[in-house]
């Protein structure tokens, strides 16, 4: 009895050692944890930084339509989450790509990020919301 006892508790504290945690990380390796590929996060901030050194990159909006319209980032374009599936999006052909990903306070970006990089979109950047975007707006 006492055996099996100890090798319960060693089990359970093994597993609790191993790898049933819940963390997220951030940068290049974000998903990787629960074996889903990866995407780059940072803050909007940064991505603005990104943006002033970088070319030939694509901003994309995932809110709705109506959501892009009240105000949106200036050259992004509207793809809403809700209409990414399983299917690369045909404003999307270049699967590598850089690719800013944004919505209203980052919950739906994160999500649009994770089916592009499940697509094989590799070059992926989750920048989060606008409501926390320090730049210009297009309204």
């Amino acid at each position: 009895m006492c055996k099996r006892f100890m090798a319960l508790c060693l089990c359970v504290l093994t597993l609790g050692i191993c790898g049933c945690g819940s963390a997220q990380s951030s940068g290049p390796t974000a998903g990787k944890e629960q074996g889903m590929a990866a995407f780059q996060r940072v803050t909007s901030d940064e991505a603005q930084k990104m943006m002033a050194t970088e070319t030939g990159y694509l901003i994309v909006d995932v809110r709705t339509a109506q959501e892009f319209a009240d105000g949106h980032i200036p050259n992004a374009i509207n793809i809403p989450n809700e209409s990414i599936n399983t299917t690369p999006p045909k404003e999307l052909p270049d699967k590598a790509q850089k690719i800013f990903v944004y919505c209203r306070s980052g919950v739906r970006s994160q999500q649009a990020a994770q089916k592009l990089a499940d697509m094989g979109y590799t070059n992926i950047v989750e920048m989060g919301g606008i409501k926390d975007w320090h730049g210009d707006v297009v309204k």
